[in-house]
């Protein structure tokens, strides 16, 4: 999606008054507002800029409780659950969302814009037809990269994994001229954990627990690797998704606005939290379940 709107708009949203121009809004006498002409936007990169979009979608919502809108930065994702092979609420999601942005200033890059559908059933029906946007065919793929995080149709991560570890073995490089150019031991290890750890645990609380046997030591060959460069001792992977899950975990339990706040139940005894039902290991070794699993071990 591709911001396009002015200093106005903003003011419309937070003012709900028609207005013509290019103006802003600043303090005027009494605590009243007036209006300013501006002749410029907001910069490329500006701190602003994120804070003054997610205040202009504030009000962009999914219009059917089956449907959820994901919002970060300028990226926006609509999640669909369709049920009974009826795709309905997911389609007038669709529109809906189109429609706001063509009434609110936005311009929807349709080329970029993908569709992936992720379907267990075991008896699949009829195909699904293509997403129309503006007129242009939404593109179908099986995997596509979400907030640098590869998703694939089958939820697997050994496209994901496979990309960490391509990129942190280029960063190896400038870990052996490091170590090579007589560096201290913790400037070396800093640089490890800064440009090569850092890669290797992105998102790790989301893949990590359905990584496969294969995937998990493809990831700690790279660890080992490193460690022979830099003759530090260096955390294990898995031990590094077990400590975010527990942070993660505890953090949630902190912040009672938190959406998934309730899945965190004590048990009467009120020592140990109440497991997650599961009926798939994928989903027994999700972030919430390992969660849960690993606070009562901690406890």
């Amino acid at each position: 999606m591709r911001l396009d709107f002015s200093h106005l708009d903003i003011y419309k949203k937070l003012k709900k008054a028609q207005m013509s121009g290019h103006d802003k809004t600043s303090p005027g006498p009494k605590n009243t507002l007036r209006l300013q002409r501006v002749n410029t936007g907001v910069p490329q990169g500006c701190v602003l800029s994120p804070f003054l979009y997610s205040l202009y979608t504030h009000d962009c919502k999914p219009v059917h409780g089956s449907n959820s809108i994901i919002k970060f930065a300028d990226d926006t994702t609509v999640i669909g659950l369709i049920s009974d092979n009826d795709e309905t609420a997911y389609r007038e999601e669709v529109q809906h969302l189109a429609t706001w942005c063509a009434d609110n200033n936005l311009l929807l890059n349709t080329s970029k814009t993908k569709e992936l559908i992720v379907d267990f059933r075991k008896k699949k029906g009829s195909t699904h037809d293509p997403i129309h946007i503006n007129g242009m065919v939404v593109e179908r793929v099986s995997s596509f990269k979400f907030l640098g995080t590869t998703i694939t149709e089958d939820l697997s991560w050994t496209t994901n994994t496979s990309s960490l570890v391509k990129k942190a073995h280029q960063r190896l490089f400038f870990l052996r001229t490091l170590k090579k150019n007589q560096l201290s031991s913790a400037i070396v290890v800093n640089f490890y954990r800064c440009a090569i750890e850092s890669i290797l645990t992105s998102c790790i609380t989301v893949w990590y627990g359905n990584c496969t046997v294969a995937d998990r030591k493809a990831l700690q060959r790279v660890v080992k690797t490193a460690q022979r460069i830099t003759g530090t001792p260096l955390p294990a992977i898995e031990d590094i998704q077990r400590k975010r899950c527990v942070r993660r975990a505890r953090s949630i339990l902190k912040d009672s606005s938190h959406p998934d706040h309730g899945l965190f139940n004590l048990l009467p005894s009120g020592r140990h939290f109440k497991s997650l039902r599961t009926r798939t290991s994928r989903s027994r070794n999700s972030f919430f379940p390992t969660a849960v699993s690993l606070l009562n071990s901690a406890l």
